[in-house]
């Protein structure tokens, strides 16, 4: 699977994954994630976004990342349904964790797909979030996520780990 950066063509249609990879959350009563707008143009552009381009040629999934506080922070992570379950977002979290940085992300609690999957990728709760990171949480939950429900997460890089 090739990993790249995405060319700014592209982000439309990084919104129609995100949409449709919202979708799942609908059969776990969750419609308000579902319903939720994707990224909007601008707050992609703004972010450094790596695409994984599939056998058509396209993306099927992508990353959105960017700096808080001296860690790359997952703003967004998704993978196109007709994609899941084939290792792509474990693939795009790898690139992203290259280096020597921490990486965060915010997450729900007891989505499979969500804080159970990071755990299994090497992430851990985060119980004293920096400054950038507990803004993010009030950001969410200033937009209606239940705190209760979410949490922050670190992945530390390679060499702290071993």
């Amino acid at each position: 699977m090739l990993i790249r950066l995405a060319q700014p063509a592209e982000l439309t249609y990084l919104q129609e994954i995100e949409v449709a990879s919202g979708e799942p959350f609908r059969d776990l009563g969750m419609p308000e994630i579902a319903d939720d707008a994707p990224m909007s143009l601008d707050d992609l552009a703004e972010h450094e976004v790596w695409v994984a381009i599939g056998a058509e040629g396209v993306p099927v999934a992508f990353i959105a990342v960017g700096d808080v506080d001296g860690a790359t922070h997952v703003h967004q992570v998704c993978v196109h349904p007709s994609h899941a379950r084939q290792g792509i977002g474990a693939a795009l979290i790898e690139h992203v964790t290259r280096g020597d940085r921490p990486v965060t992300l915010t997450t729900f609690l007891g989505v499979p797909w969500n804080a159970p999957y990071y755990e299994r990728l090497g992430f851990q709760a985060v119980t004293d979030p920096s400054p950038g990171l507990a803004g993010i949480i009030r950001e969410e939950t200033s937009r209606g996520l239940d705190p209760a429900r979410r949490v922050a997460m670190v992945l530390l890089p390679a060499q702290v780990r071993a």
